[in-house]
């Protein structure tokens, strides 16, 4: 009777289960498949367009920037008349969360405002003191290409990039001061005489105001490492102290930093010529597990008048997956580059990391995106950093010089991050604090750089247009060094190729896009908190 009873009772269990899947299947909003498929071909369009803006090319797959445009126009029609015809669906709980995903993504695809990686205003505009904070920073933006990439020095005009790669190799300290003081039209533009009105100090007192509104960049930092705001600053003051303590206590000349800490980049400077960072690129990745040339990820490396001042990479279409197979992430990076050279080089390294991540994500449209930016920023420093490897050098420049003098070339850079980080975090806190004064007592702390209040040498990266922006690589140094150490760990190091480690982080790591909370995506990977410990311990082997 019992067992008659149980029998009896799973059927009936097993009859409500098919019913109930049978019901939602036939009220699932038939809808939200069309609404996601729309969502990815605005990206699209949106991506292509902002592609044909930067000048790489003015047609893609046979269309121009106005069937592009257009194309864009109707499918954000329809997808904002799919959002209101599902806001009164009854959707699960996972539907609803794809849904939100769109909502909270649709407003950073707007094309009216123009592609935000190339510059959209005048430099002299950042002078008038009425001009809408959005105009003004776009400005500032402007004069890192309409000045920083026309710096004057003996007789030649150097790009911004160069100039600081420069500074790290000439020998002679008065023409390294003078290279150096060839960067003040630039913080004039930028900082003007330091006076309260001036542009930066201006678009500080409105992005200072929006985050006390909306929420600070370090809160988000902190909410991906997990671990709480006041955190954020502390733990940049730790790093920066682990580098005091073992960079000496010797004062030196602002222009004199990326020469004393630059031996790397002179001793290899020969090995690394402008053309061959592409090649060195492609083989390096090649030997990781991903086939960057194969993949198709299009570049823009060459300076020309109006293009952006920085290096990035952006995508031009994202992979979906259709009726057969998957169709492939297209990805592209710009850059300005002149010369080659050590820093050159470990920037292109970095962009290409966020083509590979682009490239592995494999996830529903609605989530096709990198992440949170720190985790973004962090991740393509994990491969970067091996530039400054001896095994690495020598297999891939056929020349290494001993990884002491690598590793301060390395850390010299990340430590101007983390002060960047940490200035702007003082100064969003305190907008009406002087900003030469706070740089001059974080660097002369710290990097035991001789104070100089009278110049806005700070102003030196295009990131600090967007006041807030520097913590997302100041603290992703926290993030890189763990998820190297975690990745050595479980597939063996990697600075001289490893054919598992792309299949591997894809799966582990990089192809969930916003699929899932970052914090959470963190800890799985990394079995615990995100934790300081593994670069400081690096830091410490800087010591000479």
């Amino acid at each position: 009777m019992k067992r008659e009873y149980l029998l009896k009772l799973c059927q009936a269990l097993l009859i409500a289960t098919i019913s109930t899947t049978v019901w939602c299947q036939a009220n699932r909003p038939a809808d939200l498949k069309a609404v996601e498929a729309a969502y990815a071909d605005l990206a699209d369009a949106y991506y292509v367009t902002e592609t044909i803006d930067s000048g790489l090319f003015t047609t893609y797959q046979g269309k121009d920037r106005a069937a592009w445009s257009q194309m864009y126009q109707q499918k954000r029609k329809e997808v904002l008349a799919g959002l209101t015809t599902l806001s009164s669906a009854n959707l699960s709980s996972s539907d609803a969360r794809v849904v939100s995903a769109i909502r909270r993504e649709l407003d950073s695809y707007m094309l009216e405002s123009g592609g935000s990686l190339s510059p959209q205003g005048r430099c002299q505009d950042a002078q008038q003191k009425e001009i809408e904070p959005s105009k003004l920073r776009d400005a500032l933006y402007s004069c890192f290409d309409e000045i920083g990439n026309n710096l004057q020095f003996e007789g030649k005009r150097l790009t911004r990039v160069g100039a600081l790669g420069l500074l790290s190799t000439l020998d002679d300290q008065q023409r390294r001061k003078a290279l150096f003081l060839s960067f003040k039209p630039l913080w004039s533009a930028i900082n003007a005489q330091d006076e309260s009105q001036s542009p930066y100090r201006r678009v500080l007192r409105n992005a200072a105001v929006k985050a006390a509104k909306e929420g600070y960049s370090f809160d988000a930092a902190a909410c991906t490492l997990g671990i709480k705001p006041p955190e954020v600053e502390r733990w940049l003051e730790k790093i920066l102290d682990a580098w005091r303590r073992v960079s000496g206590d010797r004062m030196i000349e602002p222009w004199d930093y990326h020469y004393l800490n630059g031996q790397a980049d002179r001793l290899l400077s020969s090995a690394i010529p402008r053309d061959s960072i592409l090649p060195i690129s492609y083989r390096y990745y090649r030997d990781l597990g991903v086939d960057l040339k194969e993949l198709g990820v299009l570049y823009d490396l060459d300076p020309r008048p109006g293009k952006a001042p920085l290096a990035y990479m952006n995508f031009v279409t994202l992979g979906r997956q259709t009726d057969s197979a998957w169709r492939p992430t297209v990805v592209r990076i710009s850059a300005n580059y002149s010369g080659g050279g050590l820093s050159e080089l470990n920037e292109f390294i970095h962009e290409n990391g966020h083509a590979v991540h682009g490239l592995a994500l494999r996830t529903r449209l609605a989530y096709m995106d990198l992440g949170d930016t720190l985790f973004v920023e962090a991740f393509a420093d994990v491969t970067s950093w091996d530039v400054y490897d001896s095994k690495w050098q020598q297999k891939y420049l056929g020349h290494a010089v001993q990884d002491s003098l690598s590793l301060r070339s390395q850390y010299a850079g990340v430590m101007l991050d983390c002060a960047w980080a940490l200035f702007e975090i003082r100064l969003l806190q305190k907008p009406d604090a002087d900003p030469n004064v706070m740089w001059t007592d974080i660097t002369s702390r710290y990097l035991h750089i001789v104070p100089h209040p009278e110049w806005s040498w700070w102003a030196l990266r295009v990131q600090l247009v967007d006041p807030g922006y520097m913590v997302n690589y100041g603290l992703g140094s926290v993030l890189t060094a763990d998820i190297r150490q975690r990745t050595v760990q479980s597939i063996g190091p990697f600075h001289t190729g490893n054919s598992r480690w792309y299949p591997w982080l894809s799966a582990n790591l990089l192809r969930f896009g916003n699929e899932k909370d970052t914090v959470d995506l963190l800890q799985s990977f990394l079995g615990r908190p995100v934790s300081p410990q593994a670069l400081l311990d690096d830091i410490s082997r800087t010591k000479p």
